[in-house]
């Protein structure tokens, strides 16, 4: 395969271009500039992990063709090449994917006929625009099922679908800043990076609220950081499972601590950021409901997360009374603008509606049900090996100590913070895959640890200390 690149390359004089090794690994590294970390004069580190530092070790640069069209068919050829390796990266790779919450069990082949139509729903889904291209339709028939989920009747809910989960919570909190534009914003310390992005993008006045050690909102700090901006209105970011422990605030407590502390229904807005666990707790018969029938404002959940779509999107639901301080007519596209975006994904609500379609709320109960049953058996698994873990009640989000090898967490593709390290269980993982990442992880371990030189990290301050199994946990 190599050689005929080389040929290929030569006559399409594509010499800047070299031919891609067979173990072609998109997503590698280049290890960085910073020394090792030596411990007792022994490397224990070879490849550090440095947010905004490791960049990309391949570019796929784009040369242009040839001006012999006869060479067209040797350029596809190549082209062909260089796809067939990507791919095989790409299975490679979601074989080996446990820490994002991402479903990888998804079969869209039925769609693929659509893939030749440029699809854009711009403009307010519930608007007729000028551009015809569109599947408006799709998108009012997937926005009316969660808004009945969430109990909110069609005349009066407000929705569309996004392009991920960061836009559901940049709408939802603009929404709440539109309704009190002098509002102050409160988030717990563990919310999505997005909700604090929204309060610089917005310039809102912001509190971080300290969390409990399982990642839930502390309303006691809720309500003393409430105390000294009693005369403004409060918009509410609330966790419908946090990005790294999966902690579910509970909503009922932050409404109370709010009517405790003096704010009137009609003086604070709640947004719901339920990314991954506002589709998965309403098929939890011991969960917290999440309605419109308790005085929030808006949801917002990911498309490509617990759903599985194959591109990222999201579902953004408001009340329609509060859309209004938001959109404005615009005479170009002959419709309205209420949301973030200009254009819009068009095939995101054909990709979501076919799989509300197929699985519809039983096939979801069926799924959350098999999550749930799976996080608890690697969490047993984890502490049976004497690794310290915690799940939350509701949370398919299992964490435990990093490990020490980070060559082994970029195989893995786990998400780190600290001493910690996650997994979220998906419908696609299985108790075999769970397997041959537990027995990978203990035969590491022994490997790490053996000399006694070195000992797992001690997690009693991420996750408690009947979590920890360090020496001084144990």
């Amino acid at each position: 395969m190599a050689g005929s690149v080389e040929l290929l390359s030569a006559e399409l004089n594509l010499k800047k271009i070299e031919p891609l090794p067979d173990d072609f690994d998109p997503t590698a590294v280049v290890k960085d500039d910073l020394p090792p970390v030596v411990a007792d004069g022994e490397e224990v580190k070879k490849r550090e992990i440095v947010p905004g530092r490791n960049v990309h070790t391949t570019c796929l640069e784009v040369t242009e063709p040839d001006v012999d069209d006869e060479v067209t068919g040797e350029r596809d050829a190549y082209m062909a090449s260089v796809l067939a390796r990507y791919r095989k990266s790409l299975v490679e790779r979601t074989k080996h994917h446990l820490g994002y919450p991402y479903n990888l069990d998804f079969d869209y082949g039925a769609l693929g006929q659509l893939q030749h139509f440029s699809i854009n729903n711009l403009g307010d889904p519930f608007i007729e625009s000028n551009y015809g291209v569109h599947s408006r339709q799709f998108e009012v028939g997937v926005l009316d099922w969660f808004a009945r989920l969430w109990e909110l009747e069609k005349n009066e809910y407000w929705g569309y679908i996004t392009n991920c989960g960061t836009e559901g919570n940049l709408h939802g909190i603009l929404v709440g800043r539109e309704v009190f534009p002098d509002g102050v914003l409160y988030a717990s310390r563990e919310s999505h990076y997005s909700v604090f992005k929204a309060a610089r993008m917005y310039r809102m006045e912001c509190e971080k609220v300290n969390t409990l050690i399982s990642g839930e909102i502390d309303c006691e700090d809720f309500k003393a950081k409430l105390l000294p901006h009693k005369d403004k209105p409060a918009i509410i970011n609330v966790n419908i499972g946090t990005t790294v422990k999966g902690a579910v605030d509970d909503l009922d407590l932050v409404i109370k601590s709010l009517e405790e502390t003096g704010f009137t229904h009609d003086r604070f807005y709640i947004h719901c950021d339920g990314a991954l666990f506002g589709l998965m707790m309403p098929f939890v018969k011991r969960a917290p409901k999440v309605t419109f029938k308790k005085p929030i404002g808006s949801v917002s959940v990911s498309g490509h997360k617990f759903v599985g779509c194959p591109m990222p999107c999201g579902v953004q639901i408001t009340r329609l009374q509060h859309i209004n301080a938001l959109s404005r007519n615009v005479e170009y596209l002959a419709s309205r603008d209420a949301t973030i975006m200009g254009s819009r994904n068009g095939h995101a609500p054909i990709f979501l509606w076919y799989t509300l379609n197929r699985k519809g709320y039983r096939g979801f109960q069926k799924e959350v049900q098999k999550c749930l049953r799976n996080a608890h058996y690697l969490k047993d698994r984890l502490r049976a090996a004497g690794i310290g873990a915690m799940l939350n009640e509701l949370s398919s989000t299992v964490v435990f100590e990093r490990p020490h090898d980070e060559e082994f967490v970029r195989k893995w593709q786990l998400a780190c913070q600290g001493n910690i390290a996650h997994v979220v269980v998906m419908p696609n993982i299985t108790v075999e895959k769970l397997d041959d990442f537990l027995n990978e992880l203990i035969d590491k371990r022994a490997t790490w640890y053996q000399n006694g030189k070195l000992q797992s990290p001690c997690v009693a301050s991420d996750l408690g200390k009947e979590n920890c199994l360090c020496e001084l946990h144990k």
